[in-house]
């Protein structure tokens, strides 16, 4: 089966791919600029917004590894040219996924106020946090959903449906922001912090309706689930452990990171929450290039393609490093105004703009280590991954956050400590990639 891999083919995947990924940070970036802007206790409220936002991130990056492991391996039968033999995995991979996200909410909503004590929220932070987590995280299922059932489309080639999928949700959830949070006269009470919540959930149900509906009615994929469990089941679950593990690791980086802002003051974790957010603006928008490596890698894997997989590559880490490139320079021209959309609040914006030039001079960086992130996903080869993220956040990140921390270093040393990990966690992969493939191609 020939994959063309031209600048054109893999544009094809990856616009559309980026527009739909930064769907999630919009969400977030949206709730955080309404919110950040309320008449009342703004300053707390954009606080429990970074807080709760940094601990569902958490939960959706540890069980939406799905989309990766579906997306490698139904791209992989789809290379392989036998794609009937996975046709009732992605059903089976929905059930077990969002059976957990129940679980995972009943186990959670009645402890919300002590898990955010964790995150060294207290008084009104803590308050806000608890109220905005208790409406938000019923929005959790149909996320986990959504991931899933674009992993599959993933692992079809097709990104394009995915991305209309992901605009609408993301226009629902802007317009009920505004709305919810702010009200309108005569008709709906200002709802605050809550309202952005509801505003969410809104939204993710919507996208929960439409990529069941585009699945059914536009692929031959179905969402009833049939036993016995697929023969790829195992490797799917070994995936998603691996995964499961590797992601645990990178939320501890946000976990430290997260609560050693809110031990500095409010206007710490706020700017923290701003520059944290838009970091992932940034990453989402690289997201682009890493679901067209993951996409194609797997394909080109599973028709044993090595020298197309050398190609591909090559010309991905051009992509991003120019792509990371002009999202720093775009950061750059726009440093001062970004931050009021944010907040007024000038101790906030102080410490916003101290260390804003920091994410971006990681932006390239960040480019590579997302897209080879990717093609290590496409490819299946998920414990490599774990390891790396394993060593680069126990061995790289923890200790130089702590070190930085008692130099009184503050937002600097998080945001010193991300770029460390950024760059032990990217440059391995590069590295390990030419080492597994080189030999391969150069045999073919």
């Amino acid at each position: 089966m020939n994959t063309s891999i031209s600048f054109k083919n893999i544009n094809k995947l990856a616009i559309p791919a980026l527009i739909s990924g930064v769907s999630e940070p919009i969400l977030s970036l949206t709730d955080a600029a309404v919110v950040g802007n309320i008449d009342v206790n703004a300053t707390e409220s954009l606080a429990a917004v970074g807080i709760v936002t940094t601990f569902l991130s958490m939960l959706i990056w540890v069980l939406g590894q799905t989309r990766s492991a579906i997306s490698s391996i139904v791209s992989q039968y789809v290379g392989a040219d036998n794609l009937e033999a996975v046709k009732n995995l992605p059903a089976q991979a929905i059930f077990l996924i969002t059976s957990l996200s129940i679980l995972i909410i009943i186990g959670t909503y009645p402890f919300a106020e002590s898990i955010f004590k964790l995150y060294n929220a207290s008084d009104l932070i803590l308050d806000y946090s608890v109220d905005y987590y208790k409406v938000r995280v019923f929005g959790f299922p149909f996320t986990l959903f959504v991931i899933a059932v674009f992993g599959t489309f993933r692992g079809l080639q097709n990104t394009y449906y995915p991305m209309i999928i992901a605009i609408i949700g993301t226009l629902i959830n802007v317009i009920l922001d505004f709305v919810l949070v702010y009200g309108v006269d005569g008709l709906i009470e200002p709802m605050n912090i809550k309202g952005a919540a509801y505003a969410s959930v809104i939204a993710q149900l919507t996208m929960a309706i439409l990529s069941a509906y585009l699945l059914l009615s536009k692929t031959s994929i179905s969402l009833k689930v049939t036993f016995p469990f697929n023969k790829e089941i195992k490797k799917f679950i070994l995936m998603i452990l691996n995964l499961f593990v590797r992601t645990i690791a990178l939320n501890v980086t946000l976990y430290y990171a997260s609560a050693f802002s809110t031990s500095y003051g409010a206007e710490y974790i706020a700017a923290y929450t701003i520059a944290i957010n838009l970091w992932f603006l940034g990453a989402f928008m690289i997201d682009g290039y890493s679901s067209a490596g993951n996409i194609l890698s797997g394909k080109l894997f599973g028709a044993k393609d090595y020298t197309s997989l050398i190609t591909l590559s090559n010309k991905l880490i051009k992509y991003g490093i120019i792509s990371g490139t002009v999202l720093a320079i775009i950061g750059a021209i726009v440093y001062f105004p970004i931050g009021t959309i944010f907040t007024k609040e000038q101790a906030v914006l102080d410490q916003f703009y101290n260390i804003f030039w920091i994410v971006l001079i990681m932006q390239p960086f960040c480019a590579l280590a997302f897209i080879f992130d990717g093609i290590f996903k496409g490819l299946g080869k998920m414990k490599y991954l774990r390891n790396l993220l394993l060593f680069s956040t126990f061995l790289v990140f923890v200790p130089l956050v702590f070190w930085l921390d008692n130099l009184d270093y503050k937002l600097y040393g998080i945001f010193i400590a991300l770029t460390a990990w950024i760059l032990v966690r990217g440059f391995p992969l590069i590295i390990k990639f030419r080492q597994l493939f080189l030999p391969l191609a150069q045999k073919g």
